[in-house]
């Protein structure tokens, strides 16, 4: 777990590394917010236009999760690459390319194209991962171990946060932060590597067994098993929940430190800490709502809390006189707490509606619909920063930068929220209506 969880956590970093540097990437090269959603959407391209998403989750019930996993990380590697190579260089400066209907700068597009690529990787890694917990620990503490691989990775998303900026303005180049990422993502595919001899001895220690006791493989997964997934109701429900509740957080980072310079009025070299806080406070209270889950159960009734509180940050980040720092960092805190909460029971139910064999290619479905909120969402907020929410303009460590009014961003999370809610409510009530056992305890006596 600690393994597969270190090589996610090189992931995060990579997906939230932009994040306080939007500031610099408009002094520095000249992207415009526009630009910079264009760019933040580019994660979810290929998971959602060409199904890369889908088809790794068929390629991980078809065959394993060593061979995904690698496969996977490797994508990471790559897409970081081009990424890095794309913001570093200079070979693309003052080129503008026609991509179907936009014209688009070369630098944006390729670093775009790049983070499209590693988005495939790192999703598809995800997948491969919570198959992994739940072979490793099904019928003990699944919920548990699936919020301390979620609170390794988290670690990544923090450490993006407070040290992008500070490395950036260390080597005076809005690359270098990139670069430490594409090292660590290398080290994250080594250990990847190692993971492979640890799951093959279980394969031979689990195979023995069931020959010891006769019993049954797993039935193996088929294509047609595909339509039982999207027509259970149940699944329907959680993917929903998840494209909603992650389209009101992981959007809401990329644009957090933005948000703290215009709003709260934090110097932007520490604007980036104060967001850090999020992930910093699920590394301790996801394990902690898992355990509550296995032990406890009330899965859906923790995950209508988790939404609801979603509501309440972004409903108060909307008020324009809450614009103190100290306010900021309390809100940051109860959505870290909603984030904690909502996670740590939603990925662990999804075992108790779909059979295993079938689990690969559920979770790829589930992140399919997610990416699709991962992919718009920026975008959409990006247009709305550039379109109607230009205050003026101010001077950030010598460079020219416009301001912002996030009261109609915040807004729009604040709705995604609410949807979120009501869809916990139905996922409540059909568990209780066909007895899945989402209020039940995970560990089996």
């Amino acid at each position: 777990m600690a393994i597969v969880s270190f090589t996610m956590l090189c992931g995060y970093y990579l997906s939230d590394i932009m994040s306080p540097l939007k500031g610099l990437l408009e002094g520095q090269l000249h992207w415009d917010s526009a630009e910079y959603g264009f760019f933040t959407s580019a994660y979810g391209w290929f998971n959602v236009f060409l199904l890369m998403l889908l088809f790794g989750g068929i390629i991980l019930d078809k065959m394993g999760m060593r061979f995904t996993g690698m496969m996977s990380a490797t994508i990471m590697v790559i897409g970081t690459a081009i990424k890095y190579w794309a913001v570093s260089t200079h070979s693309l400066d003052g080129q503008m390319w026609h991509i179907i209907a936009w014209d688009v700068k070369a630098q944006v597009f390729m670093a775009a194209f790049g983070y499209a690529i590693f988005g495939v990787g790192v999703e598809v890694a995800g997948i491969t991962v919570s198959k992994i917990i739940v072979k490793w620990f099904k019928g003990k503490e699944v919920a548990l171990a699936m919020g301390l691989q979620v609170a390794i990775a988290r670690m990544g998303t923090a450490l993006a946060l407070s040290t992008s900026l500070p490395i950036a303005k260390a080597f005076n180049n809005v690359s270098a932060p990139i670069l430490v990422c594409l090292i660590m993502l290398c080290i994250g595919l080594i250990a990847f590597f190692i993971y492979t001899f640890m799951d093959k001895k279980l394969d031979e220690s689990e195979a023995a067994c069931h020959i010891a006791n006769k019993e049954e493989e797993e039935e193996a997964f088929h294509i047609s098993d595909i339509t039982k997934i999207i027509t259970n109701k149940g699944w329907w429900y959680i993917a929903i929940l998840c494209v909603l509740f992650y389209s009101a957080v992981f959007p809401f980072l990329k644009y957090a430190a933005d948000l703290m310079v215009n709003k709260f009025g934090v110097e932007p070299s520490l604007a980036g800490t104060i967001p850090a806080i999020l992930p910093f406070g699920t590394i301790i209270l996801t394990p902690l709502f898992g355990g509550i889950y296995d032990k406890k159960g009330k899965g859906a009734s923790i995950m209508i809390i988790g939404a609801i509180l979603i509501v309440l940050v972004h409903a108060l980040f909307t008020i324009p006189f809450l614009n103190h720092w100290i306010i900021a960092i309390v809100l940051v805190i109860i959505l870290g707490i909603g984030f904690s909460l909502v996670p740590s029971a939603m990925w662990p139910s999804v075992p108790k509606i779909i059979p295993e064999n079938q689990l690969g290619t559920a979770f790829a479905l589930i992140f399919l619909v997610q990416n699709v909120g991962l992919m718009l969402v920026p975008a959409l907020i990006g247009w709305i920063l550039n379109t109607y929410c230009i205050t003026g303009q101010a001077m950030e460590d010598g460079l020219l930068v416009n301001t912002y009014d996030y009261t109609l961003p915040m807004g729009i999370f604040t709705v995604f929220g609410i949807l979120a809610v009501v869809f916990a409510l139905l996922l409540k009530a059909e568990d209780k209506k066909k007895g899945y056992g989402l209020e039940l305890p995970n560990i089996e006596k």
